[in-house]
């Protein structure tokens, strides 16, 4: 019988096979109590399990290629590391050697005390991180039971089916989509997630918080994902099918026509040229914003050289990196973003603070580097010496004050005047810009404008910090709004601030690349977009429908509106004017 589920739509697009369910309560635990004389049996197989876990997540490590790398082996790397946690694991056998449980339930047990510590932090990223404890334990527990669950455990290797379950670690998004996984339907989970950004990138439709599906989606149930319309379909009927096939045909025509738009302008109808740029953070990003036509790289994301190591990056090596960055971009303008780095991160090589209560409002960005002048010198520094082979530009992040900018700007000068004064070619201006996703920053503006040469507005924490809540909460889902009136208000001062000063000002969050807010953005004055290159495509053949002054026009009434509802009715209006 046909039967609708809805969900969020973290990734647009459909998606038509048979249900695969992935779900921690699939495994059997054993509550007996161990005899004396099978403990050392039990704690064999625990070891071969725990073995057979890193072992899988090294290859994964080895395969992981393409665009998404380093976002992917951050996951994989953390997973690795609570592996090799030695408080983690010993835990586990003193419950079998002590308490002589099986291993499987000796797993539950020590799942449930991590998490109950987890859920009882105030911080919700931390809250949010239980879900990496729940992936680590399914890993392990697969590895015991793999006579009971090898087929669900082959899933990765399965062509033509859809990923049901609760969570999924942004680590297994790759290799499911490498091999041929077509859709993910989650019972929890955010849009906004980094897994939901992941597969926004991959082109993989995903729908979150379907709380139902568990319950209702049966192994090898013929399913339809509707990302469009934010459906799963159980058991669908000829007319859904027929709704699939014209859907097929429609994309392969637009992806036709998305091809033909590599080398064309991006501009409006009435002549306004549009910049995009490319968010990216390693040269398969490069490669593919040189291909699709990039105005140039709008955010370089520096971590993945400080991430998931014990030691930090030389200057040499930040040098080579940012150097072949300039490089690969053939003259076009790179913008830097020094190093964006919080508790809230994998972080081995100690950068970062540890312990902290709340590091989404703790000791991250601008306020880590300028605690640590030596490491914010250093890549300062490389970045310096890479303007020699291509237009290089420094953004900062986590700006909330002008003192903040004043540190930073008196550093790059010292820099600047140390590298010539050894022999060192740089380029002889460098600009120096801030990253405004803190409400203070983008109010403060006025005074901040005058201590840089650009701004950079980053929505994805701008939202969450105006907001107050945290996007990866899935209980809050409904709250985390771009089009809240405040958001649209931060945005549009910024700009305008910007424009006033002479500043070129760029958006690098998700709104930039999704094309349903292009119009919005244009009619708030936005002429630089920075996003994802696998996003570029569609967003410039939204900007070539658009007429830049007719939705100019309709900005002050964006402004006023002062509900969603009347924003959404307003951007309506945005269609038929552009």
């Amino acid at each position: 019988m046909r039967l609708v589920l809805t969900g969020g739509r973290a990734s647009y697009g459909m998606a038509l096979g048979r249900a695969r369910l992935e779900q921690p309560s699939r495994y059997l635990i054993d509550e007996r109590l161990l005899d004396e004389n099978e403990i050392g049996g039990e704690v064999e197989r625990l070891t071969l399990a725990l073995a057979a876990a890193r072992e899988e997540l090294r290859i994964l490590r080895e395969k992981i290629h393409g665009a998404m790398t380093r976002e992917v082996a951050e996951f994989v790397d953390a997973h690795s590391l609570m592996l090799a946690d030695h408080e983690f694991t010993n835990g586990m056998f003193d419950l079998i050697r002590i308490g002589r449980y099986h291993a499987s339930a000796a797993l539950k047990m020590q799942r449930d005390n991590i998490v109950a510590v987890f859920e009882s932090m105030d911080d919700p990223y931390l809250r949010s991180r239980k879900e990496d404890i729940d992936h680590v334990i399914a890993r392990v527990q697969a590895n015991l039971q793999r006579d009971t669950s090898h087929e669900e455990r082959k899933l990765a290797a399965r062509t033509g089916e859809i990923l049901v379950s609760d969570t999924v670690a942004p680590s297994e998004l790759v290799p499911l989509a490498e091999h041929g996984v077509l859709g993910v339907v989650l019972s929890s989970g955010s849009t906004v997630s980094h897994g939901a950004i992941l597969a926004r990138s991959l082109h993989l439709p995903m729908l979150v918080a379907v709380h139902d599906a568990l319950a209702y989606i049966q192994d090898d149930d013929l399913i339809l994902i509707d990302g469009e319309q934010g459906e799963v379909v159980v058991h669908p009927t000829a007319q859904d099918l027929a709704r699939y096939r014209t859907w097929q045909r429609d994309a392969t025509q637009k992806d036709k026509r998305l091809a033909l738009l590599r080398d064309a302008d991006t501009r409006t109808r009435d002549g306004v040229s549009i910049a995009l740029y490319a968010n990216a953070e390693s040269p398969a990003d490069i490669a593919q914003a040189r291909a699709f036509g990039a105005a140039g790289v709008g955010l370089y994301r520096t971590e993945f050289l400080f991430l998931q190591r014990k030691e930090l990056p030389n200057e040499e090596e930040q040098f080579l990196a940012y150097r072949d960055l300039a490089l690969g971009m053939g003259g076009l303008p790179v913008t830097i973003r020094t190093l964006d780095l919080g508790a809230d991160k994998t972080d081995s090589s100690g950068v970062a603070l540890d312990g902290e209560e709340n590091p989404a409002l703790g000791v991250r960005g601008v306020r880590l580097s300028l605690r640590r002048p030596q490491l914010m010198a250093s890549q300062l520094r490389a970045i310096l010496r890479a303007s020699a082979y291509g237009p290089v530009r420094v953004l900062v992040p986590m700006v909330t004050t002008v003192e903040e900018m004043h540190d930073v700007r008196r550093m790059l000068t010292d820099c600047e005047r140390e590298l010539r004064a050894s022999g060192q070619t740089i380029a002889t201006h460098i600009e120096l810009g801030a990253m405004i996703e803190v409400p203070a920053a983008a109010l403060a503006l006025p005074s901040i404008i005058r201590s840089v040469d650009f701004v950079a507005i980053g929505t994805n924490d701008l939202v969450q910090y105006t907001l107050a809540v945290d996007r990866n909460n899935d209980q809050l889902a409904n709250l985390y709004d771009p089009l809240h009136p405040a958001v649209l208000k931060l945005i549009a001062n910024t700009i305008a601030v910007a424009h006033k000063a002479g500043r070129r000002v760029s958006l690098c969050g998700e709104m930039a690349g999704n094309k349903h807010y292009t119009a919005l953005l244009i009619a708030l004055g936005l002429t630089d977009f920075s996003m994802h290159p696998a996003l570029m495509l569609e967003v410039r053949e939204t900007v070539n429908t658009l007429d830049r002054a007719a939705l100019r026009v309709h900005a002050a009434a964006l402004l006023r509106a002062p509900t969603r509802a009347k924003i959404e009715h307003a951007l309506a209006r945005l269609s038929s004017a552009g």
